[in-house]
């Protein structure tokens, strides 16, 4: 259990020293989370991400077309809640969430973003989230039916 805080507040770290906000208020001390967490996990307090909806449906969409949606989640849980990383199943799949550390009780929300160029059919992806939960990973999942575009590729109709 220890090792497993310890690899992922290393995770958090480096995402956090390489943060792209130049804001100071909204950065997070990497060996302040270090030693926060292990106070906390030897307190027996752990961040708990949960959330409204672990999965969403866009239903049929056209090919091409850009869609979000916004998942909401709270920390349950009794320490802060930090995410280390948010990464989609392919580079079609874009996750955006807060990167300041959220509070016990601090209700948050994540984004995504997919898009359909190229990727007709039936689509079912994911978005893998690294955190300082108990599992350590969380795991969100969208689906569409991409209509594909009519006509094929390069094929214009007079």
């Amino acid at each position: 259990m220890i090792r497993k805080t310890v690899g992922l507040l290393a995770i958090a770290s480096l995402v956090l020293t390489v943060s792209c906000k130049d804001n100071a208020s909204s950065k997070i001390e990497a060996s302040n989370v270090q030693e926060t967490a292990m106070r906390e996990e030897s307190a027996g307090k752990v961040p708990v991400m949960s959330f409204t909806e672990k999965e969403f449906d866009f239903g049929t969409i056209k090919e091409g077309d850009k869609v979000e949606h916004v998942f909401t989640f709270t920390n349950t849980g009794n320490a802060d809640l930090i995410i280390a990383d948010a990464k989609g199943s392919c580079g079609c799949t874009v996750p955006e969430y807060k990167k300041e550390a959220i509070k016990p009780g601090e209700t948050s929300t994540m984004k995504v973003t997919f898009d359909s160029t190229g990727k007709p059919g039936k689509q079912q992806k994911s978005v893998n989230i690294t955190a300082n939960t108990a599992s350590g990973n969380e795991l969100l999942t969208i689906k569409a039916e991409v209509t594909p575009k009519a006509g094929g590729i390069g094929v214009t109709n007079h």
